[in-house]
């Protein structure tokens, strides 16, 4: 892999399908943004993302990865980072909706195959076709890292459940039909980490036992509230309070007790897709960065970056771009092979966030004034790119699972 601000492929089906996407991106989508006024602290509703999902859709890029079945092109991980890669550098406000990552079939992960033909028919392929967008409701206030400190419960009623509890970070909530809410079964307990078991009293010394659950957010005891606004200004996150709201039985998403591990059986796997989406908003950081340095004059007329000291920090911020992509593209070939990648997906969440805030911080300096000025897209990177060290686990969680992987080897 050699570093470039703008990759080619040597796979004509990656190239031609970076092509196109980045035509979309810079063209008829960023038309479309420009007509409606949509900035990243836009407060976007239904109104404005269905037509994106839809159009997305008709070009073949929503649910791209999905299976031939589903309307996809079985992407390889390899490829469909690619595409990710390609939504961080257009910097485009409503990229995350092109593929299906804010409230499509990206947001709902690899769910499908855990669904019954009701499920599907109801809510997954409606989904696919842009019909429907969905939250994933797993984080609370105090049961972050720590998700199996879940205060949220399920309870059995007759034909269905009744769950209660408080939501935070729902990623499109604001905008969504229905929630995957992942819920301790009250006064229950299982092994759903080491695949089941009989159900014993939680309260007798059993392990907590969670289940995972479509609830429609229209549903009685449903609550939608505005969440709290992440540093990055942008109004996608939502709070989802249930308060004794009744699920149908035939809405529990798997077995019950399965729901953690259909929770987390989708993180190793999102873990590294994340990264190539910040690998691209990063270069789009590095590539404003050079040209304005390309560009601004100093004193006697020269360009900023014919300064040592600019030309060494673009050179370090080059260079750790390059790394983070290159052992971020490794793990995911390795991913398609079919290896165990939860070690290197740490290792690469790891190094690609710190790296990136490495590179906007770099970025901001170099700036200047206008680094610090709302409104520039530098600023809103360096936010952006700033929360990317503690969202889907700090950089601290993911050097306790490093560690762990580490112990487990065999020398």
């Amino acid at each position: 892999m050699t570093f470039s601000l703008r990759p080619s492929y040597d796979d004509p089906q990656v190239a031609a399908l970076v092509d196109r996407l980045r035509d979309y991106l810079d063209g008829e989508l960023a038309d479309y943004e420009r007509e409606r006024g949509i900035t990243h602290e836009s407060r976007l509703t239904r109104s404005d993302l269905e037509p994106v999902w839809q159009r997305s859709r008709e070009l073949g890029f929503y649910g791209i990865h999905l299976p031939e079945e589903y309307g996809g092109q079985n992407l390889s991980y390899t490829a469909l980072a690619a595409l990710k890669e390609e939504i961080g550098a257009g910097g485009r406000v409503l990229g995350h909706s092109v593929l299906g990552d804010m409230g499509g079939p990206l947001r709902a992960g690899d769910i499908l195959r855990h669904a019954t033909v009701y499920q599907l028919d109801e809510y997954l392929l409606p989904l696919v076709r842009g019909e429907r967008a969905c939250c994933f409701s797993l984080t609370e206030t105090d049961a972050g890292s720590d998700v199996r400190s879940m205060r949220t419960t399920a309870v059995r009623d007759g034909d269905g459940y009744r769950l209660t509890g408080h939501k935070v970070f729902s990623s499109a909530g604001p905008f969504a039909d229905f929630a995957i809410v992942v819920a301790r079964m009250a006064g229950q307990a299982g092994e759903e980490e080491v695949g089941g078991g009989t159900a014993t009293d939680e309260k007798a010394g059993g392990k907590p036992s969670f289940s995972a659950f479509l609830v429609d957010l229209d549903s009685p005891g449903c609550r939608v509230v505005d969440g709290a606004t992440p540093m990055s200004g942008e109004h996608i996150e939502s709070d989802i309070v249930l308060d004794n709201c009744h699920v149908p039985a035939r809405n529990l998403l798997g077995a019950e007790g399965e729901g953690m591990r259909i929770a987390l059986g989708r993180v190793t796997t999102n873990r590294l897709l994340h990264c190539p989406t910040v690998i691209g908003a990063t270069r789009r950081a590095l590539a404003l960065t050079l040209d304005r340095t390309r560009h601004r004059p100093v004193a006697g007329g020269r360009p900023l970056l014919t300064l040592q000291a600019i030309q060494h920090k673009v050179a370090d911020m080059a260079t750790d771009l390059y790394a983070a992509r290159a052992m971020t593209y490794t793990a995911l070939a390795a991913l398609d092979q079919g290896n165990d990648v939860r070690t290197e997906a740490f290792m690469c969440k790891l190094f690609v966030a710190e790296a990136a805030f490495r590179i906007l911080d770099q970025a901001v300096q170099i700036h200047g004034k206008e680094g610090l000025t709302q409104g520039n897209e530098i600023e809103f990177l360096f936010r952006k790119i700033r929360m990317f060290r503690v969202l889907t686990g700090t950089s601290e969680i993911q050097r306790n699972g490093i560690a762990h992987g580490l112990a487990a080897m065999t020398p």
